[in-house]
């Protein structure tokens, strides 16, 4: 009988589940994925229908059309009902799952196991309507022995319920869309009576080599005779550990009493796995019967590795690292929380090729086969247990009711995972305050595996310094980075500070990543963090009618764009009410996976390659832990502000980790420079010289850039003028390339950390967004024109004064602006006006080809061109972007090379050019809303705000605010 009513019983954290452990019994089983008969009930008690509709297991309802009446549902922090904990609401969707098996006849007198990889929250199995057992936790595996209960040569008939909502959803409330449902592969497999329990790997960087191995029977006590061996690829067989159990007879083994038996070997002339170098091994081991035949195996691949906390800093095979990373989840726009494995290993070699080395599995145990991914791939892992409690933190740590949930759910991923040389780094969850459970949780934890450091930011929240035992790492969230770096010079630090969080990647964001990095590089004790996080969680809708697109909707998006009836969809789009928006849509890369701009940011700070110029000579250093350049090959790129692009090979030199060299410039290359001057870069394309794990042969690795000569400053309107600038009454100028002037721009469609941070709240309430323009005063002398005309905000008139003068190669305009003091805090200070239709293809030189903002732009300075519509990012909720930063100048032109307008600038400045006002961007909700302009909508900023985080952490930094004051710009627009 099952026990009463389990999923409100947080006591209860399984019932007949059989412990978890580290072997592997994917290789040799039946799979039961597919199609299952399926129904979805209001209630946990409520009665069977006699209809059956279907649904595709691992899936979640909540995606497929079997579970309409229960769409997704986003919330961050905030449960979805009102019930404190452990209730759950008497409206509770219940999947029902059935399907019938075929159990093999040659499975008789074997030991028969379900393996179901994950369900979503409670799951309830029964054979043949007979209650087999409960599992909780929606993140890692529950396993059910069926021998007793299935008969081999037979059918029987599978049931898998799975209650949505539980006690357990308190301790889930995690930032991402609320599923219910089977979300990892079903399976049966069979073994032994007498099997392989565990098998628990240590692997250190000196070839020391320990393998613990639990046997357990199926019942009664151990046959005499059987023993376990062991062998490691291209060493052999492993030492059995006579010493290990002082009682064991010099004949056994295998202890009799406890199942246990360990093996040893010291391996010389191992390499070392880290996450540049991530060299496995193969590692089978065997159970035998007493004759010597092999009743049991378990094959791993393990690494050899060591980490450590040594002072204020976490080393890895002795090495102080920088922790590049990035949080995951399991998530995927067309199935919710079920990827494959190839999708999988498709992600994680996109974060490897832009530059990271570290995921945090934000914010539970992620997918098994992902670990084997990061294992082979190189990546450091913080593995972190599905815990936590957002809504109610405060009741839930200290909850003893709870106790048997925080101690189950971390050790159960401990004992998973263990094995895995990736994983470097235990964490015991996210937001859930700090409590008696959690110390229980490290207790046990510290106790079963002392090789690994463990991580908890809510137990040093408030002081960073203390002494707390339950986090050997500071790992905050979004604390500033004035806050990490005098915590760092304080003299206090004890720690390593990693933080788990930082630069919130929502919509157009990650600004400062640079300014972060200089200072994590530069500053001892700091030594990285993760940014937040992977992807945008958007799902894809069908706009017919409102439902997810499901597995259908395969194909209908591209470069991060939903496609024509279907747009991404997040929180409130399935009328889940209470939810939080488009908070969910704060990843690095698109839905589709497509990588967003800061991905690119990212790349280039986190270049293995860097250079340096003293004006002679170049250096080139190799910013790598442990790998040497042999694997990277490179090519010169020298670009002039006036002239072509010239390219030259470049011999990288046999640099150690950390060392340094110079690196000649061709002769050839430096003589191409412009004898007349012109700003002058010289960048390096750093791409990989054969395949790796993770990228192909020529895959671009990072673009280190130097600048050889200053850009000369040539003052406009020199030459005297002449011709004739046309206005009409109000003093707007009237030019045949352009249908709409140049008008004083202040404001910005609000970006996701403009509408959040409260930047947007302000500059509303100054009116910045609805400037009216009022002419003051239009006046002659000669060919040139002088127009000043009065914007009102909240704090005041702004004058803006246009100069506007014909010179030989085009008309001259230059503007002056003065903010007052009420204006603090702008989007922007620039000219803002709209061509004539046709002008489709841009050519610029200044920061690209990537989007880049005042805050963020390691993009290289060049040459660059696009069409027009490529230039738009196309962030869920539209807000601003597109904008390409240090603009020397640019070109438009018909898409066929036919005339167009050519603009240059006194100095680098922000430039963006689109096929939206800022207005078409603030009142659209998705992109299905708006309607391309066939005039281009061109912005030449004097200032431009940056970008920040503020949507969930700091804003940006004092430099790049735009406040009161004095701006001046000038630009050059001629007929091509």
């Amino acid at each position: 009988m099952l026990p009463l009513r389990p999923w409100e019983s947080p006591e209860i954290t399984s019932w007949r589940r059989l412990p978890m452990h580290a072997v592997d019994r994917r290789p040799g089983s039946i799979g039961l994925d597919g199609t299952w008969r399926f129904q979805l009930l209001p209630a946990p008690d409520a009665p069977l229908a006699d209809h059956w509709s279907t649904l595709e297991v691992p899936g979640v309802w909540t995606m497929q059309d079997a579970g309409a009446s229960d769409p997704p549902h986003y919330t961050n922090v905030t449960m979805p009902w009102p019930h404190h904990p452990p209730a759950s609401p008497a409206a509770n969707p219940t999947g029902v799952h059935e399907r019938d098996i075929d159990i093999p006849a040659d499975w008789a007198g074997r030991r028969i196991v379900l393996q179901v990889g994950a369900a979503e929250s409670v799951l309830i199995v029964e054979v043949d309507g007979q209650a087999v057992g409960i599992g909780k936790d929606s993140h890692l595996a529950s396993e059910f022995d069926l021998t007793g209960v299935v008969r081999p040569g037979e059918r029987s008939t599978l049931r898998l319920t799975v209650v949505k909502w539980s006690d357990s959803s308190h301790i889930e409330d995690q930032d991402q869309w609320w599923h219910g449902g089977i979300t990892r592969s079903v399976l049966l497999y069979t073994t032994d009576p007498l099997h392989l329990a565990d098998v628990a790997v240590r692997a250190g960087r000196d070839g020391a080599l320990r393998v613990d191995c639990q046997v357990r029977p199926a019942g009664g006590a151990l046959p005499p005779g059987w023993f376990v061996s062991g062998e490691l690829e291209g060493w052999g067989e492993l030492a059995q550990d006579t010493a290990f159990d002082a009682g064991m007879r010099a004949d056994e083994r295998v202890s009799e009493f406890l199942g246990e038996a360990r093996l040893s070997a010291t391996v010389t002339g191992v390499r070392p796995w880290s996450a540049e170098t991530p060299h496995l091994y193969r590692l089978t081991v065997r159970l035998h019967r007493a004759d010597g035949t092999v009743a049991d195996r378990s094959r791993h691949r393990i690494g050899f590795r060591d980490v450590e906390i040594r002072g204020r800093d976490l080393l890895v095979n002795g090495e102080r690292v920088f922790i590049r990373g990035v949080n995951r989840h399991d998530f995927h726009p067309l199935t919710g929380r079920t990827l494959t494995v190839e999708e999988m290993r498709a992600d994680l070699a996109t974060v490897k090729r832009f530059g990271f080395n570290a995921v945090r599995t934000s914010h539970y145990p992620n997918d098994p086969a992902l670990l084997d991914l990061a294992d082979e791939l190189g990546l450091y892992v913080v593995d972190e247990a599905d815990i936590e409690s957002h809504d109610h933190a405060h009741e839930i740590a200290d909850d003893p009711r709870y106790l048997p949930a925080f101690v189950d759910r971390v050790s159960r991923m401990a004992l998973r995972d263990g094995n895995h040389p990736s994983v470097v780094v235990w964490s015991l969850g996210n937001e859930s305050d700090y409590g008696a459970n959690h110390d229980a949780a490290a207790g046990w934890l510290r106790r079963h595996d002392p090789t690994r450091p463990l991580q908890y930011e809510g137990a040093a929240k408030t002081d960073w310094s203390s002494t707390r035992i339950a986090s050997d790492i500071v790992c905050p969230m979004y604390a500033s980075l004035d806050e990490i770096v005098a915590h760092a010079r304080s003299g206090t630090q004890t720690k390593p500070l990693i933080l788990c969080e930082y630069s919130h990647a929502m919509g157009n964001s990650n600004g400062t990543l640079a300014d972060h990095w200089a200072a994590i590089e530069t500053t001892p004790g700091l030594q990285g963090g993760f940014i937040w996080e992977l992807w945008d969680h958007g799902i894809l809708q069908r706009l017919s009618d409102g439902r997810p697109a499901g597995r259908a909707g395969a194909g209908a998006y591209a470069d991060g764009v939903a496609g024509e009836g279907h747009r991404w969809a997040y929180g409130g789009d399935f009328g889940d009410t209470p939810n939080d928006g488009a908070f969910c849509a704060d990843g690095l890369l698109f839905p589709d996976r497509t990588p967003k701009p800061a991905m690119y940011e990212h790349r280039e700070l986190a270049a293995p390659v860097r250079l340096s110029y003293d004006g002679r000579t170049v250096t080139v250093h190799n910013h790598q832990h442990f790998r040497d350049l042999s694997w990277l090959t490179a090519q010169w790129l020298l670009s002039c502000e006036d002239g072509d692009e010239v390219t030259a090979p470049a011999a990288l030199p046999d640099l150690p980790p950390g060392g340094c060299a110079e690196l000649p410039v061709p002769p050839g290359l430096t003589a191409a420079l412009p004898a007349d001057g012109g700003e002058t870069w010289l960048t390096l394309r750093v791409t990989t010289a054969g395949d790796e794990t993770w990228a192909t042969r020529g895959t671009e690795i990072c673009t280190p850039q130097i600048r050889l000569r200053e850009r000369e400053t040539v003052p406009f309107g020199t030459t005297p003028a002449r011709g004739r600038v046309e206005v009409d009454d109000d003093g707007l100028l009237l030019h045949p390339l352009l249908t709409a002037p140049p008008v004083l721009n202040l404001w910005r469609a609000p970006t996701d950390n403009d509408l959040l941070g409260g930047a947007a709240d302000l500059w509303r309430e100054l009116g910045l967004d609805t400037l009216v323009r009022k002419p003051l005063s239009v006046s002659r002398e000669g060919a040139t024109v002088s127009v000043r005309s009065a914007y009102d905000t909240g704090a005041g008139p702004v004058v803006h004064e246009q100069v506007l003068n014909p010179v030989p190669d085009g008309l001259l305009i230059e503007e002056r602006v003065v903010l007052p003091d009420g204006l603090s805090d702008v989007a922007r200070v620039g000219s803002v006006f709209e061509t004539v239709a046709g002008l489709d293809r841009i050519e610029w030189y200044g920061h690209g080809p990537w989007e880049s903002y005042p805050d963020r732009c390691s993009a290289p300075v060049g040459r660059y061109g696009a069409g027009v519509d490529a230039l738009f990012t196309p962030y869920l909720r539209p807000q601003e972007s597109g904008g390409r930063h240090g603009v020397r100048g640019f070109t438009l032109r018909p898409a066929d090379g036919g005339p167009g307008l050519a603009i240059r600038l006194d100095s680098p400045r922000q430039v963006a050019v689109g096929r939206y006002r800022d207005r078409d961007l603030a009142d659209a909700a998705h992109h299905d809303e708006l309607v391309s302009r066939p005039c281009p909508v061109v912005r030449i900023d004097a200032a431009h705000r940056g970008l920040g985080t503020a949507s969930c952490g700091p804003d940006t930094l004092p430099p790049y605010l735009v406040g009161a004051g004095t701006y001046t710009w000038s630009w050059v627009l001629r007929s091509l």
